[in-house]
């Protein structure tokens, strides 16, 4: 299925700057898997101190990074986008594993997959790559709730 550019990905999810990590999506399968793309930049603002002198993206950013793919194909496998209504979040992260360092210059590529989905709650087998090598991988759980103070 055809790619998501920046418009297309803000268009689906509520995160703005500083905290959406996913620049574009390379491949959507609604209903199975998704392949996004988060090119890390030297501006990003928790290089500043993680770590002054030795920029290493934190292994959460990684993480929520997944958590905003896994978040694109759910909504492209429902048909819906984001709403004011709702939140999107993490229910669980089991069995996350960091290989290797993301620095300033790599391109993150995210690929994440469906492997259940019950009640309202999903499960996805993730993994984060830099020229093909594992930088991080994860099994996370999210799911979708009505946003604090609404009326949904």
């Amino acid at each position: 299925m055809a790619d998501m550019d920046i418009h297309q990905v803000l268009a689906h999810l509520p995160h703005r700057y500083p905290m959406l990590l996913v620049d574009r999506v390379l491949e959507c399968e609604p209903g199975k898997r998704i392949l996004a793309l988060k090119n890390v930049s030297v501006n990003e603002p928790f290089f500043a101190g993680h770590f002054p002198g030795l920029p290493i993206m934190p292994g959460v950013m990684i993480l929520e990074s997944m958590a905003q793919a896994a978040a694109l194909l759910a909504f492209r496998t429902l048909g819906v986008r984001a709403e004011e209504k709702s939140v999107y979040y993490f229910a669980g992260i089991d069995e996350a594993r960091f290989k290797r360092p993301v620095q300033p210059g790599d391109r993150l590529e995210i690929e994440v997959t469906i492997t259940a989905s019950k009640r309202g709650v999903w499960k996805f087998a993730c993994v984060a790559r830099v020229e093909g090598a594992v930088a991080a991988e994860a099994s996370i759980l999210c799911t979708m709730r009505p946003a604090p103070g609404s009326a949904a």
